[in-house]
């Protein structure tokens, strides 16, 4: 923290987001830039280990990205009973891109900050996934696909059938039309708050620990290790702890659409 800045400013700073645009319309460039840079960074290594592999004795590289590739594999086979060629590649593209957005939580909290300042650049903040708009629009976005692929395993009207049959189910044409609205009406909060708690784990997780690391930052420099140090290494099982429930959610969520009621 630089002298003659408070320790209210410090952290008001440091929560600001670089953004264009202002209220509920505003783009936060810094989440956008640092989340597409780590996106096409593990996707740029995947592709080299893939064009790069060989039966013969493997790389470092290779075993290691073989190794993700397992762990996901037997996740996703434990959990996931239905036949999609998306479900498995997803759920380690998930595990992957999460949790290196959230490992953006151990740098040093004035580094990234400091070097793009002398570039003219005020705010910057590098946790996409301490920002609610990161962890809602992902969460939006294996919504959508739930979606999709429902409709697609059990067409229209099999969809509009589990949406207005359950969870209470009723003997006779004039009963079941009664508790429709019913049905309807708590499957859409079932539904609704997939996204939002899925979102919402994530977002309060990694805010919570940044918030964590920017006040330790606050503290004289010599006690700041004492304190940063066993908070980062503890912090490093929730990073991947949070990673790991984002990508069982989600294959879960899929396998709840592929399941016929």
């Amino acid at each position: 923290m630089s002298s003659g800045t408070s320790g209210s400013e410090y952290i008001k700073h440091h929560l600001h987001h670089l953004s264009i645009g202002d209220g509920f319309w505003a783009v936060h460039i810094d989440t956008v830039i640092v989340s597409w840079i780590i996106g096409i960074f593990f996707l740029s290594v995947l592709y080299t280990a893939a064009k790069n592999a060989t039966s013969d004795v493997p790389n470092k590289l290779q075993n290691f990205v073989e190794f993700l590739y397992d762990f996901a594999d037997g996740q996703v086979k434990d959990t996931f009973h239905g036949k999609s060629r998306l479900i498995g590649p997803l759920a380690l593209t998930v595990f992957l891109w999460v949790f290196l957005m959230n490992f953006m939580d151990l740098l040093p909290v004035d580094l990234l900050p400091m070097i793009v300042s002398l570039f003219g650049v005020e705010y910057l903040r590098v946790v996409p996934t301490a920002d609610p708009n990161q962890t809602l629009g992902m969460a939006l976005g294996v919504f959508l696909l739930v979606i999709f692929y429902s409709i697609l395993q059990k067409g229209v009207m099999g969809f509009l059938k589990e949406l207005t049959c359950t969870p209470f189910k009723a003997k006779g044409t004039i009963a079941t039309i009664c508790m429709m609205p019913i049905n309807l009406f708590l499957k859409l909060i079932e539904e609704i708050a997939k996204p939002v708690s899925l979102g919402l784990r994530l977002f309060g997780n990694l805010y919570a620990g940044e918030l964590i690391f920017i006040l330790i930052a606050l503290m004289p420099w010599w006690i700041q290790w004492v304190l940063g140090g066993p908070w980062a290494i503890f912090h490093i099982l929730v990073i991947t702890v949070q990673a790991f429930v984002f990508m069982m959610l989600t294959t879960v969520y899929f396998s709840l659409a592929f399941e016929e009621h």
